[in-house]
This record gives C-alpha cells, structure tokens and sequence, in this order.
C-alpha cells in the first residue's frame, strides 16, 4: 500500500464516517426485514483502504504524539474502529454466511412453515402454555444448528483481536477498553442480587402464577420469557394500537416532539422477517436516527418504544458542532444505555398508568409492580450472564468456546426459569454488552433518584426533567458511565438506588 493512502486522522474520520453509514444501513435494512440477504462483506471490500496494518499504524502514531486529552481519546476511538475494521474485514463474509442461513432458517409449528424470527416473536402472543413450550423447544433446536459457526467465529475473532491489540486476554481487553474492573463489577452486582432474591422470589411467585397461570410446570422454561416480558394476561388494557400515541404523548409531557424530529426515522411496520427485538440504528448522528420497533400487543410495546425513545433522543439531541467521533463513537455501550433505561422507567411508574390507561390507584400500584417484576428479573438474569461470560472467557484459551459450562444453572438459579444450555452461545452480546447494560441499570438508578430529588416524585410528566436529560444527550457520546454518577454525586458501584427501586 502507498504511503498516500494513509489518512491523516481527520480524512480518516471523514472517510470511516461514510462506511459507518453504509454498513448501519445495511444492518438497519436486513434486520426491519426490507432485505432477505446480508451483504456487509462488500461494503467492508468498498472500504478496504480504511482497514490496513498501515493505517492502523499511523493512527497509533497520531495518538501517541496528541498532547491534548480530548484529541488522544477522539484518535483513540478511530483506531479502536480501525482495528475493528480489520477483523470484520476478515469475518464479514462468514458472518454474512451465518446471518444469511439464519434469515433462511425455516420450522414447521402446528401445520404451518415459517422463519425462525417469526417463530421466535410468536412466543411472545402464543397463549397456550404448551404450545409456547413446544414452539420453544423447536426454536431452541434449530438455533443451535448455527453454535458450531458461531464459536467458530468467537474464537476467530478472539485471535485477530489479540493479535491486533497485543493482548491475549479476552477480559482485560474489555476491562482497558471500558477502563473498568469487569470482575470487581460482578462481585458488587453479585452482592445486589442476593440483597433483593427475597423480594424477587415474592414477586416471582406472585406473577408466574398471574402470566403463565395453574398450569405451569413448577420450572417452566425460558421460552415463556417474551409472553412474561409482554405481560400478555393484561394486554387488553395496553393494547398496541395505542402504544404509538400514548408514548409520544409520554415524551411531550417531557418536552420532547418526538414525531417532530426529522433526524428520527420510525420504522413501525409488521414484516415477517423483521426482528422482533426493538432497536435504534444511529446511522449518521444526529442527522439520521432509525428507530425500530415491532408491536405485538401488551405493555413491552410501550416500555420498548420508550427504551429506545431514550437512544433515538440521546443520538439524535447530540451537538451537531461536536466532532463525528463523539456523535458516533463510544468506548462501549454504558452511556446511552443510561438514556434508554430512564425513559422506559417511566412505564414503572404508577402515576403513568393511571393517568394514560384509566386505572385506579390500586390497580397502577399493581400494574406498575409487574414492571418491577420484570426489572428484577431482567436484573438477575444480567448478572448471572456476566459472571457466566467472565468464566467463559477466563477458559476460553482452553476451551476455545466448546462447552456451555455453567450457563444453564447459572441462569436458572439467577431468574426462576430453566434456561437451556445450547443456548450459551446465541445469547453472548459482543464485547460484554452485558456489562454495559448493568453499569447501566446501577447508572439510571442514580440518576432517576437525582431526578426525584430535584423534580419530585413526578419527575417523569416534568418538562423540567426533559431540559435535564437535553443537556446530557448534548454531549453526545464523549461522557463516561462512570463520570456521569460522579457529576450525580454517586460512586459508580453504589447500587442502594437499584436496591430501593428493586425493593418498594
């Protein structure tokens, strides 16, 4: 490669600014279900002159020789996404492979073909008990046809990743890149469980019995999970023809004109290979924000539109003076994630049923006590996953990925649910992402204890908690996690916040 084509880190912001919004677009189209087929290798083979030794290089050289902290962190993020470029430059065609065959993936229920994505949103509305366990196993089943390429490309990955970053372990790479101790993490969070498991299993007895009903096995399996996170049993009061109105109309009561925004693109359509996991795909922050959804009926359609409404107006509200970089780019996933929980706490308030939903007093206090059921147990089944994905890595030299280990017990102690150990490697977040979302989970606990505190116990219908939360989606991605609890006035491991809102 000639010296010419090596960019200068400004040119190479500009350029790899371009690719990201080509390679996000392209997730965006395959996952709403506009394209039946992955074509990210050739988007990476566009962009080839972006992924070399040699530009890695002069990256690293710029970043070395920057004196100031904000322009070593910007370089730092464009060399970490040069690297990352690299290694999806060599996997991208195996992992189209794989996406492609899953997108292919068909099972026959009840008389009837259809893909594995739709089978896995029809658990979500299946309201016999049996037949979400049969559809369950037969979903479980065929997804675990894609482990063996699916650990293949884990440890592919695992060997460009130490190859590129000099070192060899999976964990301390994670712990420089999230500048935090992933294991010390775990122990407090480790601690947290046990502090609300009492509470947690008065809950648990009380809304298995309401959702999955008599009939249930005394450990039903974890292909009840989308109907328990649905809360299916009360969808007729959360019906998903008003959940579109009635959360735009939750975030004007912030001060956000969500349906004003152009930035924001809605995709709210029902396709049969659309994902059923909602999601925000920020191509171009903040001039272009998709914000993904697929109504089933049922309250997680309002809680999920609100969690994402805290990432599209996190992405989208950023200074558009900001360097691309900090718009776009993060170290992990821990800040926005911040964004997306406190929007969705607002579905845990009882005020908010009450007020959209015509229901007594009594009856929000009830409701809004399932949400917490279901933080708790999302809380717990996050926390069990990272202490498996700890060990899991920690053996990963050795085992290269071939055993579950102690997912299945891990996780079934942890929820209540008997969770399958074929599944170890289909629920394995990039990155631990599981460590974000619980930094997060601490994080947005804090925050909404600030909020009460300054706003009241109303912070959530307060234009004033908007102008607020403005101000921290201004900055765009260039805050820590950790920085954000100190300006709270917290310590980040300080969980008595999540405690309170898992214990009320």
């Amino acid at each position: 490669m000639s010296t010419t084509a090596v960019r200068s880190a400004q040119k190479y912001e500009d350029a790899y600014r371009a690719y990201y919004r080509e390679a996000a677009e392209e997730t965006r189209a395959v996952r709403v279900g506009e394209k039946e087929t992955s074509e990210q290798a050739a988007i990476v083979a566009r962009h080839a002159v972006l992924f070399t030794s040699e530009q890695l290089e002069a990256l690293h050289t710029i970043e070395d020789a920057a004196d100031d902290v904000g322009e070593q962190e910007r370089i730092y993020r464009l060399r970490r996404s040069c690297e990352g470029g690299i290694v999806d430059a060599e996997l991208a065609a195996l992992e189209d492979e794989l996406a492609n065959a899953m997108l292919a993936a068909r099972l026959t229920f009840a008389g009837e073909e259809m893909p594995l994505r739709n089978a896995e949103a029809k658990l979500a509305v299946l309201p016999e008990y049996a037949a979400r366990d049969e559809l369950g196993e037969l979903v479980r089943t065929l997804d675990a046809t894609f482990n063996e390429r699916r650990r293949e490309l884990l440890g592919a990955r695992d060997d460009l990743d130490a190859d590129l970053s000099g070192e060899p372990d999976a964990v301390a790479r994670n712990e420089a890149e999230k500048r935090v101790s992933l294991r010390e993490l775990e122990s407090v969070l480790r601690r947290t469980a046990d502090e609300v498991a009492a509470e947690y299993d008065r809950l648990r007895g009380r809304w298995f019995e309401r959702l999955l009903g008599p009939e249930r096995t005394e450990l039903p399996t974890s292909a009840h999970v989308r109907w328990l996170r649905r809360l299916s049993p009360l969808e007729s009061t959360y019906p998903k023809e008003r959940s579109v109105e009635v959360c735009l109309e939750t975030l004007r009561a912030l001060g956000f004109e969500l349906e004003a925004i152009p930035n924001i693109r809605l995709d709210l359509e029902d396709r049969p290979q659309k994902s059923p996991r909602a999601c925000v795909i920020a191509a171009d922050p903040p001039e272009v924000v998709h914000l993904i959804t697929r109504a089933q009926g049922g309250l997680s359609d309002y809680a999920s539109f609100l969690h994402e409404a805290g990432h599209a107006l996190h992405y989208a509200g950023c200074d558009p003076q900001l360097p691309w970089t900090f718009r776009a780019l993060s170290r992990d996933h821990a800040l926005t994630e911040i964004y997306s929980y406190i929007v969705e706490a607002v579905s845990r308030e009882p005020g908010w049923h009450a007020l959209h939903f015509g229901l007594s007093d009594a009856q929000a206090v009830e409701n809004a006590e399932a949400t917490r059921f279901l933080e708790a147990f999302l809380f717990r089944r996050y926390s069990a996953k990272l202490r498996f994905e700890l060990d899991f890595w920690a053996a990963f030299p050795a085992e290269r990925g071939g055993a579950p280990r102690d997912y299945e017990p891990l996780l079934t102690g942890a929820t209540g649910l008997r969770y399958d150990g074929r599944g170890y490697l289909a629920d394995m977040d990039a990155g631990f992402y599981s460590a974000d979302y619980l930094r997060a989970w601490i994080r947005s606990t804090q925050l909404r204890a600030h909020l009460v505190g300054e706003f009241g116990e109303d912070w959530w219908s307060r234009r004033e908690t908007g102008d607020f939360l403005r101000a921290l989606f201004f900055e765009g991605t260039r805050p820590t996690s950790e920085g954000i609890a100190r300006r709270l006035g917290y310590d980040p491991f300080d969980t008595s916040p999540l405690v309170d809102e898992l214990s009320v």
